[in-house]
């Protein structure tokens, strides 16, 4: 732990991966607490693997046309696109929504790989992205992973209420006057926004657990609402910074390390819970 510690003062890469874990943490778990509590999980990992799909055709774009966009912009696309087809999915659809939902997430990938295929050189720092590799993170994308984050947030503190009700009752909000189906969209918007924040720590296939865990394990601790998202942010801080000085020390994957860690600390409120409930 020491070496990182000195290596955190000297190298700007760690500390570009440091901040990238504190602004994720909080739209983790803000935006993973209304996941969790709604159970819409399924909905997250298709999102998040649709984003393959855009950072793909922005990296085509960009080594074969010199088109000014990079991978994290195109998966920003690709994922509010997504959100966007899946409300409309939920509100006109008369299809199954796990069937479609299979289909979103199956062509995102498909599309992903056909632009990787097709792009010249090799992709590695791209493919990267399936497993996370947060010490990647540039300049550039720290300032867009904060301006996601700022919107995130700020969207969540103006419509709390509404998202509130259409998480616990859509026919009472319905009654009060909310339009459910707006404050649905913004909210498959606001995921898609923090599934890309995600995807540069974690990678597009452990999103869905870095996502929901924290939270699920705030839930355990805490009964109401915001409480469960202070509560998620400070265990999301917990597993991004531990999981990254250990990854380092020990030279493990960042992505996997984070989730791990995540996986324990929730693992460990479960067995805390269960041993006070007894005591």
């Amino acid at each position: 732990m020491g070496q990182f510690l000195r290596d955190l003062q000297t190298y700007s890469f760690l500390q570009y991966a440091l901040f990238a874990g504190l602004l994720t943490s909080i739209s983790c778990g803000i935006i993973g607490s209304y996941v969790t509590v709604r159970r819409i999980t399924y909905i997250a990992g298709a999102i998040a693997h649709c984003t393959l799909g855009g950072m793909g055709a922005a990296r085509f774009l960009q080594k074969e046309y010199a088109f000014p966009v990079t991978p994290l912009q195109g998966a920003v696309a690709a994922a509010l696109l997504a959100a966007c087809i899946i409300a409309v999915v939920k509100r006109y659809s008369s299809q199954r929504e796990d069937t479609v939902l299979s289909a979103i997430y199956s062509i995102g990938m498909a599309i992903g790989i056909f632009f990787i295929s097709r792009t010249s050189g090799y992709n590695e720092d791209l493919m990267s992205y399936l497993f996370g590799d947060i010490l990647m993170v540039s300049q550039k994308d720290l300032l867009l992973i904060g301006a996601l984050d700022v919107i995130v947030v700020g969207v969540v503190l103006l419509y709390y209420n509404q998202l509130i009700s259409i998480c616990f009752d859509e026919e009472f909000a319905r009654i009060c006057g909310i339009r459910v189906e707006l404050f649905d969209l913004l909210l498959l918007l606001m995921i898609a926004l923090t599934v890309v924040l995600l995807v540069q720590v974690v990678g597009i296939v452990m999103v869905v657990a870095m996502l929901t865990l924290p939270a699920a394990g705030a839930g355990l601790l805490v009964k109401r609402l915001w409480h469960m998202m202070v509560t998620a942010i400070l265990l999301c801080l917990l597993c991004t910074t531990g999981g990254l000085a250990i990854s380092y020390q020990m030279d493990f994957p960042a992505g996997a390390t984070i989730i791990i860690m995540a996986g324990m600390v929730y693992f460990f409120v479960i067995a805390s819970k269960k041993m006070w409930g007894k005591a």
